[in-house]
């Protein structure tokens, strides 16, 4: 192959190279500089890959690579790494993330082919930023299930989970999946993030028959960020609250046992530190 002069050779690989989710201007400068020194772009659709390129002025070689693409396609990939350098992109964001590229980056490595990730834009994550929900921990879970029973299912499932669950949504879906939330994960705050990095950037954040009755009356389009906050604290009694704090007082001093219990209940500390001064007392 023919190279400009100013470009410069990549090793032979795989690159996964995040691209914008929305908003041209998100691309990194380190994921333009392999775009443009590559030899071929895997992608899922080539004419979304060849819009991005353009934008770019970038022209390569573009193979298509995605859900429905055999072994036989993941190989002559795989065999291409061995003397070129290969980039992996997906449609928008981070690729392997709720797309094909898993099974190619699995592939690579067991032939001992350098894998290489250029990080960058994700809608997960620009979505949890956004919602105001607790990122502390948090679960991405992929596309929720489209059939009714299904999505009840793998709800229930994650139901006990302390953390923030993530879900890519379509439009289409949407309410149903509120819907099914508000039956499955009582009690949750829920955020529909969408439109992200572009003008109409949106984070609803409320309760999810709220949203429901929004999205009824406002019809979304395209792929959504869907998120569930935690379940909340279960109620603690007197009694039990007095066990967690004599446990906590063997080892801590009185304050720091009356914020360890109060970060575990979410009982409040000035009370829980008063008790705990009587418990040392007897």
């Amino acid at each position: 192959m023919t190279r400009n002069p100013s470009e410069h050779t990549l090793a032979p690989g795989l690159y996964i190279v995040a691209t914008p989710i929305g908003n041209l201007g998100d691309i990194t400068l380190r994921a333009v500089d392999v775009l443009k020194n590559c030899d071929l772009v895997a992608c899922e659709d080539t004419r979304v890959a060849g819009k991005l390129l353009k934008h770019l002025g970038i022209s390569k070689p573009l193979r298509r690579y995605d859900d429905h693409s055999d072994a036989s396609a993941r190989t002559r990939l795989v065999d291409a790494m061995r003397t070129e350098a290969v980039a992996l992109i997906s449609d928008a964001g981070t690729p392997l993330i709720s797309d094909p590229g898993y099974r190619l980056v699995v592939d690579a490595r067991q032939q001992d082919i350098p894998v290489t990730t250029l990080p960058g834009a994700c809608a997960a994550i620009a979505g949890l930023t956004l919602s105001g929900l607790p990122n502390d921990r948090f679960l991405f879970a992929g596309f929720l299930p489209s059939k009714e029973k299904a999505r009840s299912e793998m709800l229930a499932q994650l139901s006990g989970i302390d953390a923030t669950l993530i879900f890519y949504e379509t439009g289409p879906r949407l309410v149903k999946s509120l819907h099914a939330i508000e039956r499955e994960l009582p009690q949750r705050t829920v955020s529909v993030a969408r439109e992200l990095t572009k003008l109409h950037e949106e984070a609803r954040t409320d309760e999810p028959a709220i949203l429901a009755d929004h999205y009824t009356a406002h019809p979304p389009k395209g792929e959504i960020v869907l998120l569930v906050g935690p379940p909340p604290p279960a109620e603690t009694s007197e009694m039990e609250a007095d066990a967690l704090l004599m446990k906590a007082l063997e080892t801590l001093k009185t304050s720091q046992a009356a914020a360890e219990v109060a970060r575990k209940t979410g009982l409040d500390r000035k009370t829980l530190y008063v008790r705990a001064m009587e418990l040392r007392g007897k």
